[in-house]
């Protein structure tokens, strides 16, 4: 009742500006939630009726077949736990060493502070390639080993820049009341920086978990063993091999697209859309419990004295 009143008390001009605004809102909103709705129909449908179409927001022939044939499959839960493993060392070890790293540079007194903090930023505009980088992991002896998903991606760049940003924003007269009580930087850093730090841990900490639990590149292309390789890296190769294997029987049979289906229970498309709920369904169950400092965290480096 409050804001339709304050709707009212408004001028014109500002009337169509609000509900511009919140057109443009809910167009967006529909731009990610229809798609999505449609993923989630489509992964509980039967495969052999979704390739029919016509399935939009709801299944038409419910089915877990899709489902069943991702999770059944040979390493599936090794795959899995790698992927746990690898996000959960990997996030906390990164936010850390980057908090640590960010909390040094943000002290205008250490010496050659600036060309450090050029130095990191040089490494956000340019990069070797991924020859060189390959050679880099192997000479180091990580390319296939499960540190290889770990020790690489403990520092970002930007990560780095935000975390400086945000302690930056933390009054110095904390620290000095800290020295004088006896802290230490250390002290300083684990008993006032970080507990003042959570809507931008929670920001960072979401940043890695994410990367890490999508990320298939580098168990694709840096790990040969396959009892190293993550889930989505293993759910991306179900699909290729399911696709191949459509293509396969239609060329080795003769037979027409639709003549192919019939002999398929589970389709490359349906298993594509089941493995997007898999992979996504994790860091949606996750995402309500930290929504908050996510919130706040938006808001890092807006502020300035």
């Amino acid at each position: 009742m409050r804001v339709v009143k304050e709707f009212y008390k408004t001028t014109l001009g500002e009337k169509i500006f609000k509900v511009v605004i919140y057109l443009l809102i809910t167009l967006l909103c529909l731009s990610i939630v229809l798609p999505f709705l449609n993923i989630f129909a489509l992964s509980f449908n039967a495969g052999k009726d979704a390739e029919r179409g016509g399935i939009y927001f709801w299944p038409r022939v419910w089915s877990l077949q899709n489902f069943a044939e991702v999770l059944t499959s040979a390493n599936i839960l090794t795959a899995f736990g790698i992927s746990l493993f690898r996000t959960f060392l990997g996030t906390i070890a990164s936010v850390f060493l980057t908090a640590m790293a960010a909390y040094t540079l943000k002290s205008k007194t250490m010496p050659g502070v600036r060309f450090f903090t050029l130095f990191i930023f040089f490494t956000m505009l340019f990069s070797g390639g991924i020859i060189p980088y390959y050679m880099l992991l192997k000479s180091v002896h990580l390319t296939n080993t499960i540190w290889v998903y770990v020790i690489p991606s403990l520092y970002s760049a930007w990560n780095l820049i935000i975390m400086r940003t945000f302690f930056q924003q933390i009054h110095e007269s904390l620290e000095e009341s800290a020295r004088i009580d006896g802290y230490n930087d250390f002290s300083i850093f684990i008993r006032i920086i970080m507990p003042l730090s959570k809507p931008v841990i929670a920001v960072i900490a979401l940043f890695n978990a994410v990367g890490h639990w999508n990320d298939w590149f580098t168990g694709a292309f840096y790990v040969r063993s396959s009892d190293l390789r993550p889930l989505s890296t293993l759910l991306q190769e179900m699909l290729t091999r399911a696709e191949a294997m459509r293509s396969k029987l239609e060329s080795a049979a003769g037979m027409s697209q639709y003549e192919a289906l019939e002999k398929m229970q589970v389709t490359g498309d349906s298993m594509k859309m089941a493995t997007i709920i898999i992979v996504v369904a994790p860091i949606i169950l996750i995402y309500p419990f930290i929504q908050k400092y996510f919130a706040q965290g938006v808001m890092i480096g807006s502020i300035k004295e």
